[in-house]
């Protein structure tokens, strides 16, 4: 098994265990966290996900080469088809998924690893964690989404710089960057990841669904767009337990701010 799911409490920990191939993205390991995420999405007890890599030393060194060589070896529409589309498939899948998914990068976060961590909402790192886009050094360009949501996240300078030289950069830059949310000692990573899904997970689950969907499909759109899927994200929530919770909760405090 290269992906071990865990329950802690109503938060799934998804950890990718191939680590003597630094967690390597081949494509069972693939088919597995895709298949890990549709059971999590189908557990109403599940409100979040912890994304991480087995060990110290990586997260996921992005994906698995003797893997990608042969598919690249099989001719373009087969390199197309076994790499781009199962990446593409991964990263949108974590990107759009209706629950918060918090990466916790224990290690290096390479090429593909760096673009789960892209494509996630949320991320922590460890201190002696680094990223890299090295995918420039085997000759072709970031192949799950890298070369799409990193300029959109950090832009398109600091991206390009990242993309074209193919140099790591420490936990400390990521953070800098806007790539990951914050860094934290290497032990104490994983308590700090499920402190920020249990303050996510204290709220409507449909208020934290709608959110994630209002930013996810709007951050790209022209303003105008952008605020319609807000309306349309809103409207989703009116009639919900959620709301009628929130409002009675809040009346019942006796003020009228949120103090």
């Amino acid at each position: 098994m290269t992906v071990r799911i865990e329950q802690d409490d109503q938060v799934a920990v998804i950890t990718i265990d191939r680590e003597r191939k630094l967690n390597a993205l081949d494509y069972p390991t693939i088919d597995a966290l895709l298949d890990r995420l549709d059971l999590v999405e189908s557990d109403d007890s599940l409100r979040a996900v912890i994304l991480t890599g087995a060990g110290q030393r990586a997260f996921s060194a992005g994906a698995d080469i003797p893997s990608l060589e042969a598919s690249i070896a099989g001719g373009t529409e087969r390199a197309l088809r076994e790499v781009v589309g199962r990446g593409h498939t991964l990263t949108r899948r974590i990107e759009n998924f209706p629950k918060p998914v918090i990466v916790a990068v224990n290690g290096l976060a390479y090429g593909g690893g760096c673009e789960l961590t892209e494509a996630a909402p949320l991320a922590i790192a460890a201190e002696h964690a680094t990223f890299a886009k090295p995918e420039i050094t085997l000759g072709f360009p970031p192949p799950f989404g890298g070369s799409q949501r990193l300029p959109r996240h950090i832009g398109r300078k600091r991206a390009l710089e990242l993309i074209l030289t193919g140099d790591p950069i420490p936990a400390t830059r990521a953070v800098e960057l806007g790539l990951v949310n914050t860094v934290v000692p290497a032990d104490e990573l994983m308590d700090a990841a499920r402190d920020l899904a249990h303050r996510i997970v204290r709220h409507a689950p449909t208020a934290v669904t709608a959110c994630l969907r209002a930013v996810t499909r709007g951050i790209d759109l022209p303003i105008d767009e952008g605020l319609a899927i807000e309306a349309e994200c809103f409207a989703t929530t009116v009639t919900t337990d959620g709301v009628r919770t929130g409002l009675r909760r809040f009346l019942t405090r006796g003020t009228d701010t949120f103090d």
